[in-house]
């Protein structure tokens, strides 16, 4: 079995080999930087070229580190690492003796290799990877928010990478864990490291920055994402403030300009500000936006930028890209050629075409924030037949969620769409705001079961539809687009019709409600 850990309900890490990136290491720098002690080695034993937390991944050069998950423990992956060519090992001190026993058998006939053993392997594991951050000269981006870090981490990238060296987050790597392993993909010649710093409670941006030590620091915006766990919206302008707090004087933050929220947060940094936005206050003032089905284009000083993207709501993104690009110094040509490398990331408002729909796949997360962004970007889609929302329940919002979601509903019918499909417990809220709203009842649907948004899906659907789907992550609504295919494949096959999106259509015998 691979090591596990259950964040936010998903299994993390992902089965994947990381790009090997990392300097090589001496053990002996590891066991300063950990304060932990060398058993069956020497100083000099060796340099190791990766960390691997999943026993999975190990191969010859790689160091493992034994972390404790919630349903598993990595000191119990020590003989199959051994076997796949881990150099070394870190484990906890207290479990030493177990660690000993299975370091022997992990398949080299008894031979003995080096174990660096630690008070707590999660701890030294930040440890290590402050160590290793203040050897590098990059300069670190740190970007968080309530909504919008992936998106904003991928525009700063795809931007600077276009003419500099620069390393970002892997996938999802903002937490405690994931952001020490993205800070060991640093080498000496990257300029830039652009770092998502996730958190769920006050203090937790806080250490994640005495880790990474950014010099410029990236607010997306504040909603209620994970209210629960910060207690109201005030905890969380506190906790994601904290990244301001830990600027250097010699760093600066950007700012969405436009919300008097973010604005006010400039009084936590003794830093420059950048403020980015639509407002005359703002220091990157956009002009001129435009928003096709697949572009957004506008103005910033007369020049004109377009980037691939679905909605409206990707210029924040863009601009706090533009205006840390603008600051180190890429000229406004290479700016616009860099937003042409952007892609948006599985799961957040991706465009694809199946069979004869069009589906707007924005089902990796939400929040009341970016579901007002999903409705306004369905709303804005030119040339559908009929625009679909269909959504799942926004989890941890607290005491706050039957407002939250009676106000999605009242948004959905002030952006004029012609059906919403709730599916979760909060559906009938969501339902009831859409009513209020002025939706017909031949246009929404309360669906407590996944089973039956399928089936009244099934009999909605018809040829050249818009399709947008969002929810919380877990309430994987990423299932929808795999029953999209699924059915798209059997209408074809059914007349031997692969290719033929006539065929498809031909098939669609369902009536749409209010037709």
């Amino acid at each position: 079995m691979p090591v596990i850990f259950m964040l936010n309900g998903q299994e993390w890490p992902p089965y994947e080999r990381r790009p090997t990136h990392m300097q090589p290491i001496a053990l002996s720098s590891l066991t300063t930087a950990t304060s932990g002690t060398l058993i069956n080695g020497s100083d000099d034993t060796g340099n190791f070229a990766r960390v691997e937390i999943d026993s999975r991944c190990v191969t010859p050069s790689c160091l493992f580190w034994a972390l404790r998950g919630e349903h598993h423990d990595g000191h119990d992956f020590l003989a199959e690492a051994r076997s796949r060519g881990a150099i070394a090992v870190v484990v906890n001190r207290s479990q030493l003796m177990q660690a000993e026993k299975a370091w022997q058998i992990g398949g080299f006939h008894g031979t003995s290799a080096p174990l660096i053993v630690v008070e707590d392997t999660l701890k030294s594991l930040a440890d290590f990877a402050r160590w290793y951050r203040s050897q590098q000269k990059s300069l670190v981006i740190g970007v968080t928010g309530s909504f919008g870090k992936t998106t904003t981490r991928e525009m700063i990238h795809a931007v600077l990478s276009g003419s500099r060296s620069c390393v970002r987050s892997l996938k999802n790597f903002n937490n405690h864990i994931g952001l020490p392993l993205s800070l060991l993909e640093l080498d000496r010649d990257h300029e830039f490291a652009v770092l998502e710093m996730g958190a769920s409670a006050v203090g937790e941006i806080a250490a994640l920055a005495e880790i990474a030590q950014p010099q410029i620091g990236v607010i997306t915006g504040i909603g209620l994402a994970h209210v629960s766990g910060f207690g109201s919206q005030e905890g969380i302008v506190l906790g994601k403030g904290e990244l301001l707090e830990a600027l250097p004087n010699s760093g600066f933050a950007v700012l969405p300009g436009d919300d008097l929220v973010t604005r006010n947060m400039a009084a936590r940094t003794n830093s420059s500000v950048h403020f980015v936005g639509e407002s005359d206050e703002c220091h990157i003032q956009a002009t001129n936006v435009r928003v096709t089905n697949q572009t957004l284009s506008f103005e910033v000083d007369h020049f004109d930028y377009h980037v691939p993207v679905t909605g409206r709501h990707f210029l924040r993104a863009a601009l706090s890209a533009l205006a840390i690009a603008r600051e180190i110094g890429l000229s406004p040509t290479e700016i616009a050629a860099g937003f042409q490398n952007f892609q948006s990331v599985s799961g957040r408002c991706q465009v694809q075409r199946i069979g004869p729909w069009t589906l707007i796949d924005d089902s990796y997360n939400a929040n009341p924030s970016s579901m007002r962004a999903a409705c306004e970007t369905l709303r804005d889609w030119q040339g559908a037949n009929k625009k679909l929302l269909i959504v799942g329940d926004m989890l941890e919002l607290g005491e706050h969620a039957v407002q939250s979601h009676y106000e999605l509903g009242h948004i959905a019918a002030a952006a004029q769409l012609d059906g919403v499909l709730a599916f979760g417990q909060q559906a009938e809220h969501v339902i009831r705001g859409a009513h209020d709203g002025g939706m017909h009842n031949n246009r929404v649907a309360v669906c407590e079961d996944f089973e039956i948004l399928l089936t009244i899906l099934n009999c909605t659907l018809a040829p050249n539809d818009v399709v947008l789907i969002k929810g919380s992550r877990g309430m994987r609504m990423e299932r929808v687009s795999d029953w999209m295919r699924e059915k798209a494949e059997e209408l074809c096959s059914a007349n031997g019709a692969a290719s033929s999106p006539r065929f498809i259509e031909s098939r669609l015998t369902c009536t749409p409600p209010g037709s």
